[in-house]
């Protein structure tokens, strides 16, 4: 029951008047607080004190009206009971039993934002103080106050506690309650207008008290025409405060001018870059337990099979049963890393916010983020168009990245004039491209790829001058191929113009040495050299192959195209007769471009692209020596500008530092529709990357990869986990960059870097192994320099790492790059020579490893096996993209390489059986599986045979097709299409690519994987070298010309023999048998309908090939197939005849003579 005061006009508190239960006696009890409280309306205090309870019980009760009694009524106080946030004291009211007229304020809670009203409230009714107290000086003079007094607030000495304090500052005008003078922290400056002007707004709170507030309430009958208390409840006069909901536009502060900005409460540089997204269990769940489930099929159809043997072809069935394990055993390694596929997000505007946004150590904003050097790699401008390569390189120098961070570098491993003089005319028209891509966005920055697209260019384009522009652009494009194109003939001409014109100056000199001399003249001999524009001989390959101008025997080249950008931005100007396009507001700065040849000569072992790399590694760590390296081929363009933004997203955020490289998925044009021979490669990389990517990451696959420099040079991790017991169960983590590391390993480099060890004996091995840096690296001393350097800027920034141990100031790296001199180019030059890495451990444990076609993926598994960690970046527009070969023959070749190098991996040390225990259990699967599986194609041969012998000798791998079996059969072959749907499901793949993925296994498993095997083989036992085959790059169709040519050229070649002669077989083997089966007596319709399946499924998987072979659709005469139904049936019917079956009388006469 509520009841308030009747005869005050002054307001006052709510009254609750509590009525105890029938029965109750005198345990009437708080209503919300065991503590009692002395009342203001209370006419004895003490009473209530003596009513309280011990605890929070309570009772509900039911009473009439004409129960009540005035003895069985108290009144109470509302209020809040104590928290942990706001503890009130009590206990001296309860011990004083005397001080009955304590005020109640500083037991009273404040919650919401009326305080400047509620407190005035509240001090109005409360009980005057005696003299005493206020004489005592410890609480506050205001009345109703009993806080504490904060001294030293005005000189005329009036004590005020610190919230009334900050009551007269923002609702008293800031003036002393006692003297009525301003505060000496409040200016008295502004004109009363406007004072007035600011109590009617909303005042800031000045602090964040712990205090909450209880709004009091009043009956209107109660209200006098003062104060209307209705219309107070719901009106606002004070503040919502101050927090990340509403931010007063003043500030927070309180005296002379301290008001602040608001903080960035959602501040993006503490967030993470990354985000790992999992699988969602409704797909994963299922798809673990179907290969469970698959598991069990698999074992008990193989146990069966075992156990019932067909004792009527015992050969037959021995042959199918091992061929069964083998596939049991293979598909078991393939499926056993895909397990735990995850999904990975970047976020791109925390990373500009953390490393390109100004802050105390980087005022200017300059970009923070490390550099990256980007590899390009060519070899032949015959098989390498070099429009192809042109593209690329415009692509790369247009990417979204701070200019001044990023250096491209091309090698010529070919050291063609041709290569050169085609990059000299890609760095003029960048100065086109560039400005152009960066002023309008523009998307791919390829630029036959961006004015080759199909879909409309204009979507999302606002500037009025983009189409006048892009026109012009267009234009200096077409010029640029017809250059490029014309660089062949006209390169040949001005070698003819100056051989000819060298020849004649030696006929001329020879005849002056003879005017005097009686010798018969002798023929001048002139080597046909190639010429330069300038008129110079070229350094590199002539086309006469010369002595010392040869492909295997020229000097070593570095030209620095264009040169290190400046640190501050270059604006253009407008556009005129020289400028295409207006370039005032765009920064026309180029990244640096060089392009590299290294030396090559006869009797060294060069180690193909490998050993190409490793002098790009090296010339890029003394001209340039960025922390990270992306390397591309000459056919992978950037196709997204973002994308190494993307890829440093994962290098820069917590737990980097671990990362050894960041693959990228290929993406190729070109491909036809149908996508005949799985150039796509989806299930590869959006199944089993996506896969590895859950376990210590996924394998490098030569392009589109940015690699840690420290890495490549072999360095260990900073932190790394070792495996130990069953199955690689228990983990013990590693750190190998402090004084009591571990014992290193074998394959281990770990040295420390910039001072990281401070004690004698650290040093001591620290100087160790300094010492042997030369013998590891080589004997340049700038290389060595620029190892620590390096290793300095790709650590994480010190709020990311923790207590600052091996990570970086913020702003560190916001300092302008070094300008090249004439000394580091020559010290560049000196680190490609031929004979640089005699001696050293390139290609042993640093660098691109040798000894093996694929150096890729034995790159990749070295940095694994050391203990790093790599990621899979798939971006929603693709970062890179390229072109595969189409044709038949070369898809093939590409295929024996790519077999031929897990061959290689098999019968090495790199094989994942001997991989350390910091390698995961699962990856050693997956790598152990890269090696193994060109071994398949043994077993697949015999089993795509195996239908056809059994046609033709009426036998089945099986005596009869028990129920038992067709049972296994068919659950085998439901769960791989139910796993095949649900990988389909969490890799985003089609059914078409994975059905095109299932044909072209079967292609390359009897054609370039058993030559594979043989090749490899032949290395090991024999000695035999396998010659590499460069894969030819498609140039761009010109208008008009079909762009899937090459799709339908027949090139023959000695891998197309095995499936050619499997696929004829088995058509014959159908006719054989199913003529065999009508001219029985006894046919066995179940043997003939399992040989004809097992056929029919081996030609559906050979059905491309066979495509491959009839060249362009409608090219094959139709007599050709007529003559081979035709051959087909005759063969059937003279195998009848020869081998007619069992039982069958004799009803020829006709005989061979």
């Amino acid at each position: 029951m509520v009841k308030s005061a009747s005869s005050s006009q002054s307001p006052t508190p709510v009254t609750i008047t509590v009525t105890p239960c029938k029965g109750s006696g005198d345990r009437s009890r708080g209503l919300t607080s065991p503590i009692p409280r002395a009342s203001v309306n209370s006419p004895n205090p003490r009473r209530s004190s003596l009513n309280r309870r011990s605890s929070y019980e309570g009772r509900y009760c039911s009473m009439s009206v004409e129960d009540l009694t005035p003895e069985t009524v108290l009144s109470y106080t509302v209020h809040i009971p104590p928290t942990p946030d706001h503890q009130t004291v009590f206990a001296s009211q309860e011990s004083e039993e005397g001080n009955q007229n304590r005020s109640f304020l500083s037991g009273t809670i404040f919650t919401g934002g009326f305080k400047s009203v509620t407190r005035g409230h509240v001090i109005d009714c409360g009980m005057d103080l005696g003299g005493d107290e206020k004489k005592s000086g410890e609480i506050c003079w205001l009345k109703g106050c009993d806080e504490k007094v904060v001294h030293g607030r005005c000189e005329c000495g009036f004590k005020i506690c610190k919230d009334c304090y900050f009551d007269c500052i923002t609702n008293g005008g800031g003036k002393c309650p006692g003297c009525k003078e301003l505060y000496k922290d409040v200016n008295d400056d502004d004109d009363t207008e406007e004072e007035d002007e600011e109590e009617d707004e909303a005042k800031p709170l000045p602090k964040l008290d712990k205090r909450l507030s209880v709004v009091k309430s009043f009956k209107a009958q109660n209200q006098t025409g003062d104060f209307d208390h209705s219309n107070w409840l719901f009106e606002t006069k004070g503040t919502y405060g101050y927090g990340n909901a509403v931010w007063p536009k003043d500030g927070y502060g309180i005296g002379s001018g301290g008001y602040e900005q608001p903080p960035e409460f959602g501040e993006r540089s503490k967030r993470p870059l990354t985000r790992k997204v999992s699988v969602s269990a409704a797909i994963i769940s299922p798809y673990r337990l179907l290969i469970a489930i698959r598991l069990v099929a698999l074992g008990l159809f193989l146990t069966w099979r075992i156990r019932h043997p067909n004792r009527e072809a015992m050969w037959l069935w021995g042959m199918s049963i091992t061929c069964e394990l083998w596939f049991a055993l293979s598909w078991l390694l393939d499926q056993l890393p895909k397990l735990c596929p995850v999904n990975r997000i970047t976020d791109l505007d925390v990373l500009k916010e953390r490393f390109e946004s100004p802050n105390l150590r980087n005022p200017k904003g300059r970009s923070d983020l490390p550099g990256i050097d980007v590899f390009v790699s060519t070899a032949d401008p015959e098989k390498e168009p070099p429009l192809v390569t042109a593209n690329t390189i415009l692509s790369i120098l247009a990417v979204d990245y701070p200019v001044e961070k990023l250096a491209c570098y091309l090698s010529d491993d070919g050291g063609a004039l041709l290569s050169f003089e085609a990059l000299a005319q890609t760095a003029s028209f960048a100065s086109t491209w560039v400005p152009f891509c960066r002023k309008h966005s523009i998307e791919p920055r390829n630029p036959e790829a961006y004015f080759g697209q199909k879909r409309n260019f204009l979507k999302n384009k606002v500037r009025l001058d983009f189409v006048r522009e892009r026109r012009r652009v267009k234009r200096e494009y077409d010029e640029f191929k017809v250059r490029i194109n014309s660089l062949p003939e006209a390169i040949r001409r001005r070698s003819d113009a100056y051989n000819v014109h060298e020849e004649l100056r030696a006929k001329k000199k020879q005849m002056e040495m003879m005017m005097g001399s009686n010798n018969p003249e002798e023929t001048v001999k002139i080597q046909k050299a190639t010429w330069m524009s300038d008129g110079s001989h070229w350094p590199g390959t002539w086309s006469s192959g010369e002595t010392d101008n040869s492909r295997g025997d020229h000097a070593g080249i570095i030209q620095a195209m264009l040169a290190p950008p400046n640190a501050e931005p270059v604006y253009g100007s407008e556009a005129d007769a020289e400028n295409l396009i207006d370039t005032t507001e765009v920064d026309i700065r180029l990244p640096m471009l060089v392009y590299v040849s290294r030396e090559k000569r006869p009797g060294y072992d060069h180690n193909k692209k490998a050993g190409a790399m490793n002098a790009l590694v090296r010339t890029s760590a003394i001209m340039s020596n960025g922390p990270f390296i992306l390397n591309l081929d000459c056919d992978h363009y950037i196709y997204n500008s973002m994308a190494l933004r993307e890829g440093m997203c994962f290098m820069l955020d917590r737990g980097g530092d671990r990362i050894c490289y960041v693959q990228f998925p290929q993406r190729f044009e070109g491909i036809d529709p149908n996508d005949r021979y799985a150039n796509h490669n989806t299930v590869f990389f959006d199944v089993s990357m996506r896969a590895l990517d859950g376990l210590q990451g996924p394998m490098y696959v030569g392009t589109g990869c940015i690699f840690r420099r420290t890495a490549l040079y072999g360095f260990s991790p900073p932190r790394t986990t070792e495996h130990h017991g069953w199955l690689g169960r228990r983990k013990v983590k590693l750190s190998l960059r402090k004084p009591n590391a571990t014992v290193k390993k074998d394959d281990e480099i770990s040295l420390p870097m910039n001072g990281e060890f401070n004690n004698e004996e650290d040093n001591d091995d620290g100087d160790i192994e300094s010492l042997l840096l030369p013998k590891r690296f080589g004997n340049s001393n700038s290389f060595v320099a620029s190892i620590p350097v390096a290793e300095y800027q790709g650590r994480l920034l010190q709020d990311l790492q923790g207590k600052g141990k091996n990570s970086r100031p913020a702003g560190s790296l916001a300092v302008p790059r070094e300008p090249l001199d004439a000394a580091t180019v020559a010290e560049a030059i000196s680190v490609i020579s031929c004979f640089y890495e005699d001696k050293t451990e390139w290609g042993k444990r640093v660098g691109w490893i040798y000894g093996s076609v694929t150096e890729d993926v034995v790159t990749g598994y070295r940095m694994h096996n050391r203990g790093w960690r790599s990621i899979y970046c798939v971006t929603k527009r693709d970062a890179f993209r390229g072109t595969a070969p189409i044709n038949l023959t070369d898809r093939l070749h590409q295929v024996l390489r790519w077999a031929t190098g897990s061959v290689e991996i098999f019968f090495s040390r790199n094989n994942a059986i001997f991989a350390t225990r910091r390698m995961k259990f699962l990856q050693k699967v997956a790598y152990f599986n890269v090696g193994m599986y060109p071994f398949t194609s043994l077993f697949l041969i015999v089993y795509c045979i195996l239908p056809a012998v059994s046609l033709f000798s009426g036998q089945f791998i099986v005596q009869s097709l028990d129920i038992t079996f067709l049972i296994f059969l068919l659950a085998i072959t439901l769960t791989l299409c139910m796993l095949s749907l649900l990988e389909i499901k969490w890799s985003g793949i089609t059914l078409h690519e994975w059905w095109r993925n299932e044909q072209f296994w079967v292609i390359g498993g009897t054609s370039a994987h058993p030559a594979a095997v043989l090749q490899g083989l032949l290395k090991v036992i024999a000695g035999v070298d396998i010659s590499f085959t460069l894969t030819s790059k498609s140039s761009t169709p010109e208008d008009g010309d079909d762009e899937f040519a090459d799709l339908y050229i027949v090139k023959w070649s000695f891998l197309m023999v095995p499936p050619l002669t499997i696929m004829m077989v088995n058509m014959i083997a159908i006719a054989v048998g199913l003529a065999r089966t009508l001219y029985s007596p006894f046919p066995q319709w179940s043997k003939l309908v399992g040989g004809v399946f097992f056929s029919f499924w081996v030609l559906c998987h050979l059905y491309p090939f066979a495509k491959g072979l009839m060249g362009r659709r409608g090219k094959v005469p139709t007599i050709v197939f007529v003559w081979s139904g035709l051959l087909s049936i005759i063969v059937s019917l003279l195998w009848v005849y020869i081998n007619p079956p069992s039982g069958k009388q004799d009803y020829m006469q006709f005989q061979f003579p």
